[in-house]
């Protein structure tokens, strides 16, 4: 009877530690979604800071689990045009051609708040690769590199 119990207990244990080691799910959040504002308006704040002027986002990927969103696309300003990066660290990276008009950021959901965990304005590259690891996020999050 003891020896049965005790499979028994394995088997659980075991299937239970599988079905948590599953890949998470990431979804992109609606674009009326309570969360999709909540991470656009929490970026904003650093960006807008650094950059100083105020901006808007286009988006080429974004995917959130309950926990993690990545997103990245374009800063603009409020007219729809690139920002004005001469004030700005940006500019002597655009004078040498080493710029691109982008933006990637990780953002972590804590204590029901998103707050920005890393961004990078102007990558020539793949700048998130390794994000996952570094800040233990969610690869779910990361669009797929091939």
């Amino acid at each position: 009877m003891l020896k049965k119990s005790f499979f028994g207990w394995c088997l659980i244990f075991t299937f239970a530690s599988l079905a948590v080691a599953q890949d998470e799910v990431a979804v992109t959040p609606a674009k009326d979604s309570v969360d999709r504002m909540a991470i656009m308006n929490a970026l904003r704040v650093p960006v807008e800071k650094e950059l100083k002027q105020r901006v808007q986002f286009t988006i080429k990927n974004f995917k959130m689990t309950d926990t993690w969103a990545f997103i990245n696309g374009e800063p603009l300003n409020l007219k729809s045009v690139k920002p004005d990066y001469a004030a700005t660290p940006y500019q002597k990276a655009i004078d040498a051609g080493a710029f691109e008009n982008n933006y990637q950021a990780l953002l972590k959901k804590t204590a029901g708040k998103w707050k920005v965990v890393t961004y990078l304005i102007g990558c020539t590259d793949v700048c998130w690769l390794g994000w996952d690891k570094k800040f233990k996020a969610s690869p779910a999050v990361f669009p797929e590199t091939k």
